[in-house]
């Protein structure tokens, strides 16, 4: 995916968040088409729960939940296979180093108590962290 879709989508994901999609389903919405979820209504309730850090509980960020529910679409498998499983736990806990590496923490408590980005940019970051290898 060319760097300027990538910044569309990452600029999508932020106006959804401010138009009220909590940051899972901002991320979710924007990205889900390009893992082949094309029904966008769906993807917004499948991420619905993770918003506010899993259920506003501050616990890990939403907007990487979003990451990690579109990692599930590439690359988690359908059937009970071990070594895929084992790529997709890989994945996710790669994609989990970056954002740390990005944002500072992955826990949504931290991150606020950080101040240093607005949710609405963590949304943006974690878009542009996902579809980097698309």
């Amino acid at each position: 995916m060319s760097k300027e879709e990538i910044e569309k989508r990452a600029a999508y994901a932020r106006e959804l968040f401010k138009q009220g999609y909590n940051c899972s389903q901002a991320v979710v919405g924007a990205c889900a088409d390009a893992f082949g979820m094309t029904d966008q209504a769906l993807a917004f309730r499948m991420a619905a729960s993770f918003g506010g850090g899993i259920g506003r509980m501050r616990q890990t960020c939403g907007a990487a939940c979003g990451m990690f529910l579109l990692e599930g679409l590439r690359s988690g498998s359908d059937q009970p296979d071990r070594e895929a499983k084992m790529k997709n736990y890989s994945r996710v806990q790669a994609l989990a180093e970056e954002f740390k590496a990005q944002n500072g923490a992955l826990n949504c408590a931290e991150l606020l108590a950080m101040g240093k980005r607005p949710c609405a940019e963590m949304v943006a970051d974690a878009v542009r962290t996902v579809l980097r290898e698309i």
